[in-house]
Parts: structure tokens; C-alpha cells; sequence
């Protein structure tokens, strides 16, 4: 499988990176602020501010101004392993997000490790999203119409929290992962077996932000592996997206599966060539506009009103 011309650009720009195990979560941290410039062009908005819901930090994007009708709301979980990954590095994929979808983007700033270990992250993006479908986030959105999305780790706590809160009225609308952490027991694929190195995510790196995410819980907990939960009955309908050269490959396509087993309409797509974490390097990589855009026009579809999303 070849690396896309624009994936490999980046992993040029990436290659001398030190493995993050060998830093603290403080330095890594910082070297992700060198990736902003990366992230692509900043949507103009009506607007976007900050504030907290459930006492959590989120930042809320809001498409267009009111006009009467209450837009749906997504709730965004960023990614970077649970270590990682702020408001800043998901600033312009939310952006999009709520351009194309015509949602309320919330983007969480959920507790991070090691200063906060499992399950702070969960049940930070479950208490916004039950927020969202409360009606008690303070925000002028349809409870009715309420998804969530998130990529990496972020795409592991929108799988957990749809299946927390399979069963609650209002239903959530729908869930999108991309490349989505689905199983804590790291490196048991063919995806990884391929790309776990030199692919920019390795396989040390999920060791490490498992390990300093997870401490000493069961691996097999299900809001850590959501892949090992039996009864996915009953969750919102998905879409999950990965990329063909990107260690978390088959345990998100494999999930995917599962949720098809279940019942669960199910729309799945590869991004060829792609590398973790493609969404976010709009300005370098195409295919991130144009996954921003197939999600955001996914998520219109799933909150619009009686919305009948093919699987």
C-alpha cells in the first residue's frame, strides 16, 4: 500500500520527532503547537466563544445566525491519545465541521492524563452530551437533534458515550469516528503489524498514551475498548472513517462491522493512501477537506428533521 504523496509530505516534515514516551506530557504537548500551521485555514463563522456546559470547558461554534429554528448540535471530542490535543489543534476541523454540517459544533476540553486519568475523559464528554440532550446546556439547540463526533481517542469517547447513552430519550442522532481507538490491548491487527512504524502513529506511541491514560484499569472495561462491549444494539447510527495507512485501520473498520452485526446502520469509508492524522493537516493534505466535508454533509443529513440517513 502506498503512502499518499501529501501524507508522505508530512511524515518528511515529522520524521526526527522523538518518541513521545521519552518526554513529559508538558513537552509533548508544546511540540503539538508546531503543528497549528498545518491545521488549514480558519472558517469564518458567526460566531465562536467559549464557555462551560456541565462544568465542562468546551468551545461552541455556531454556523449562522438564529433564525428561529434550533439547529441540531454536535459534540466534538479532539484527539491525541487522552495526553494530547487541545481546543487549538481541533479548531479548524470544528470549524468546518460546522460550516458544512449547518450544526452547533461543541468542541470538549476534556480532562487530559496523567494529570487525569480513565475515566475523567469519559465522563467529561458524556456530561456535556447529556447536557446537549437535557436541553440543559444553556444553548439554543433542538435536544431532539444532538450527534457526537471525534477522531483518534476523541473517536474512542464517541463510541463510549453512544453506547452509555444507547436506550436515553431523545436518541442521539448519530456518531462519527474517525480512526477511532476501539481496543485498549494495543497492536493485535494487521493494520498495525503494516504501519506501526514510520507511519507517524506508532505503535509505542499507543502504548504509551494507553498506559498513561489507563493506569491500572481493566483493559477490557468497555469505555476503554468499546470493541469489546457484546450488545451494540441500540446505539446511534454511524459513520466511521479511516485511513488505509494508519495503525488504527482494522480495529475501526472491524467496529464498524460490529455495529453493521448489530443493527446499527453503518456507513464506513477508507481514505487510501492516508495516514493518522489526516483530518487535521488541511493544509497540507486535500483529503482532509474533503473528509471534512463528507462528515459535515453526514451529520446534516442525520439532524435534519425527520432525517432518514442511509446506512
Amino acid at each position: 500500500m502506498q503512502v499518499h504523496p501529501q501524507a508522505q509530505a508530512f511524515l518528511d516534515l515529522l520524521k526526527d520527532a522523538p518518541p513521545l514516551d521519552t518526554q513529559t506530557a508538558e513537552q509533548n504537548r508544546a511540540d503539538l503547537e508546531n503543528a497549528l500551521p498545518l491545521t488549514g485555514a480558519a472558517v469564518d463563522l458567526f460566531s465562536v466563544r467559549d464557555r462551560t456546559i456541565a462544568g465542562v470547558p468546551v468551545r461552541v461554534y455556531s454556523p449562522d445566525a438564529p433564525n428561529g429554528t434550533l439547529p441540531g448540535a454536535v459534540a466534538y471530542f479532539h484527539g491525541g491519545g487522552w495526553v494530547l490535543g487541545d481546543l487549538e489543534i481541533a479548531d479548524t476541523t470544528a470549524r468546518a465541521l460546522a460550516r458544512h454540517s449547518g450544526a452547533v459544533v461543541v468542541s470538549v476540553d476534556y480532562r487530559k492524563a496523567p494529570e487525569h486519568v480513565f475515566p475523567a475523559a469519559a465522563d467529561d464528554a458524556e456530561a456535556v452530551t447529556l447536557a446537549l440532550l437535557s436541553g440543559e446546556s444553556g444553548l439554543a439547540i433542538d435536544p431532539n437533534r444532538v450527534a457526537v463526533a471525534g477522531d483518534s481517542a476523541g473517536g474512542n469517547l464517541a463510541a463510549v458515550t453512544a453506547q452509555q447513552l444507547a436506550g436515553h430519550m431523545p436518541p442521539l442522532a448519530h456518531q462519527v469516528l474517525v480512526y477511532p481507538v476501539t481496543d485498549a490491548r494495543v497492536g493485535s491487527t494487521a493494520s498495525y503489524a503494516e504501519f506501526a512504524d514510520g507511519h507517524f502513529l506508532t505503535r509505542r506511541d499507543m502504548q504509551y498514551f494507553v498506559d498513561t491514560y489507563a493506569g491500572g484499569a481493566d483493559r477490557d472495561d468497555i469505555r476503554l475498548s468499546p470493541a469489546r462491549n457484546p450488545d451494540l444494539s441500540g446505539v446511534a447510527p454511524a459513520t466511521v472513517i479511516t485511513g488505509e495507512c494508519d495503525p488504527l485501520r482494522d480495529e475501526g473498520e472491524a467496529y464498524a462491522r460490529q455495529l453493521r452485526e448489530a443493527g446499527v446502520p453503518t456507513t464506513a469509508v477508507r481514505f487510501g493512501g492516508q495516514v493518522h492524522p489526516f483530518l487535521y493537516m488541511a493544509g497540507l493534505i486535500d483529503d482532509a477537506g474533503a473528509a471534512r466535508e463528507f462528515i459535515g454533509a453526514r451529520l446534516r443529513q442525520a439532524l435534519a428533521a425527520d432525517a432518514v440517513l442511509p446506512g
